[in-house]
């Protein structure tokens, strides 16, 4: 006797909606899994494997024709979950302008001013000029800090 539900296709599905949903919500936070998604690599090759398990399973010759077509279509789905989330990650995402007022590396930065953290508004060049250890400093470093407070 075997049993009428396929449960590998329902799997399958499952782990490819959570792995296209993961990237957006978890993954894109950490720069190790956001740079290149291999996070979501992994997870849509397991969603890949139970899919196709799933298809052979749902046409065995025991299994009704519907469980064939709920297979068929289970499958479909979830294989459109991947295509599109590949194509978003590695298509779509060459398409995006490229940023060319952007200083160049080793190209100086245009002159701007930003405010410390006492709040008194210092010039770059200012910093490029003001003597650090009795030395005209060789460049300025400035960190973008995301702090909230």
């Amino acid at each position: 006797m075997t049993t009428r539900f396929n449960w590998m296709s329902w799997a399958g599905l499952l782990l490819s909606v959570l792995a296209a949903l993961s990237f957006p919500l978890l993954f894109v936070k950490f720069p190790l899994t956001r740079d290149f998604p291999w996070a979501n690599l992994v997870l849509f090759l397991a969603a890949a494997a139970l899919l196709v398990l799933g298809l052979k399973r749902g046409f065995t010759a025991s299994r009704p024709r519907k469980s064939k077509v709920a297979a068929s279509l289970l499958a479909a789905f979830g294989f459109t979950i991947i295509g599109l989330f590949l194509f978003s990650a590695f298509v779509m995402a060459r398409w995006l302008p490229a940023s060319h007022g952007a200083p160049q590396v080793g190209q100086k930065a245009p002159d701007f001013s930003l405010a410390d953290s006492t709040g008194r508004e210092t010039p770059l060049a200012e910093l490029r000029s003001a003597p650090v250890n009795g030395q005209t400093p060789k460049g300025v470093l400035l960190i973008f800090y995301r702090g909230y407070w």
